[in-house]
């Protein structure tokens, strides 16, 4: 008898990290399974220090179309409480930048997870959207606090009150998303952007994120005292970038 395929599935290259949500025929709908496989890819990758950069995508068509509402119906259970939401506060603690890859439907709880990205990008017909209001569901994943954070209070509430779906380009607009590309496009933009971000100090990345995460519970006078007597120190990495930034310095005056 063949093993069922992975429901989420991990590819390393060039310290990056794919991760795949990998249930192509469900659109990649969240249930308790899934979950439980993203988590421990990140709880894995938290203590990688090879990785320096985290891509999570979905299978197929589509970034992920939100909870599967039959999972609901079924009374389905996480092994605790609030092992959903603790997973996405798991994602978004990842100390190395993370990136959502969005294609096809990205509603709900699929948006909940991208909101656990530090960047979002999305195709321009990609579709975004909280439909908790259009099943007589509440969040309780995150979305009244991210959503907000990354498009203003007002515009959050005009999106959770009317359940609205919005293609990649709008999101891109009001700031949902980082960058809307054509479909097409995707695959290297996202390359791109990880490529950026792995060719920078690892250190550096990783505390600018610690500092930036440290920031949004403190008032302005202390987030700047916390960056000035960080007890993080310099990164791990500085000596080696310096000694290589002078290494090309000498080779571009020779």
């Amino acid at each position: 008898m063949e093993s069922a395929p992975p429901l989420v599935v991990r590819e390393d290259e060039d310290a990056t990290a794919t991760l795949t949500l990998n249930r192509p025929e469900k659109l990649n709908a969240i249930n308790i399974p899934l979950m439980v496989a993203l988590r421990a890819h990140l709880d894995s990758l938290a203590g990688d220090p090879s990785v320096r950069c985290v891509v999570l995508t979905g299978a197929g068509r589509s970034f992920c179309a939100g909870h599967d509402l039959e999972t609901i119906a079924t009374g389905e259970r996480a092994p605790s409480r609030h092992f959903e939401p603790e997973t996405i506060d798991a994602l978004e603690a990842l100390p190395m930048p993370t990136i959502a890859k969005i294609r096809g439907h990205c509603f709900t709880g699929g948006l909940e997870l991208a909101l656990g990205c530090d960047l979002l990008l999305a195709t321009e017909d990609a579709k975004l959207g909280d439909t908790h209001g259009q099943w007589g569901l509440v969040p309780v994943w995150g979305m009244s606090v991210r959503l907000p954070e990354r498009v203003g209070r007002a515009r959050a509430k005009e999106l959770m009150f009317t359940s609205r779906r919005i293609d990649g380009a709008e999101a891109a607009a009001i700031g949902l998303v980082d960058r809307a590309v054509p479909a097409d496009g995707l695959d290297a933009a996202v390359a791109e952007l990880a490529s950026e971000i792995t060719a920078n100090s690892p250190g550096t990345n990783r505390i600018a994120k610690a500092l930036l995460a440290g920031h949004a519970d403190r008032s302005r006078s202390d987030a700047l005292l916390l960056e000035r007597n960080r007890p993080y120190g310099a990164p791990e990495d500085r000596a080696e970038r310096m000694s290589a930034s002078r290494r090309s310095s000498k080779k571009s005056r020779g």
